[in-house]
């Protein structure tokens, strides 16, 4: 089973501990910034940390609804989606509202998967790119994707 390409960014963390530290960490590395310090970016031509807060919806939205699509279908069948089209639908999107709606999807989320059966996160679905899945292989990918983008804030946060 190809775990994708994010799982080795979890590096030994376990996935829950990590969805829940992480968000954490953003909301306190974020705490108190202005619209403009949301426009700043890690790096020329790279999204800022507003739109890379969007991007944390998006994926969020996705791979939760793929989780309870391949808990309520026999052999589900996930679809693709093309991050850059969906970041053009919010492009007016503001900060705060992003975080606020992260931050919200992620209590419901650690919600939800804490109360996973081991059963459930065995449940399997078909990744259009990378094969069978389990459940526990999309919260694996949710939270190495999650901890690829830290860095990103990270660095943001120390620019003038």
């Amino acid at each position: 089973m190809n775990p994708g390409p994010y799982a080795a960014y979890l590096d030994g963390h376990d996935p829950l501990d990590s969805l829940a530290e992480v968000s954490a960490w953003i909301a306190d590395l974020t705490d108190g910034w202005t619209d403009g310090e949301f426009e700043r970016s890690y790096a020329p031509g790279k999204w800022s940390a507003r739109q890379l807060l969007l991007h944390l919806v998006h994926c969020e939205t996705v791979f939760v609804d793929r989780i309870r699509f391949a808990l309520t279908t026999e052999d589900y069948v996930a679809t693709s989606f093309d991050q850059d089209p969906w970041m053009a639908l919010d492009a007016g999107a503001d900060a705060h509202s992003a975080l606020s709606a992260y931050l919200s999807l992620r209590r419901m989320t650690l919600s939800l998967f804490r109360a996973l059966s081991p059963e459930q996160r065995a449940r399997t679905l078909t990744h259009p790119d990378f094969g069978l899945w389990t459940v526990d292989t999309v919260i694996t990918a949710l939270a190495g994707h999650e901890r690829h983008h830290l860095p990103q804030f990270e660095q943001i946060a120390v620019q003038p």
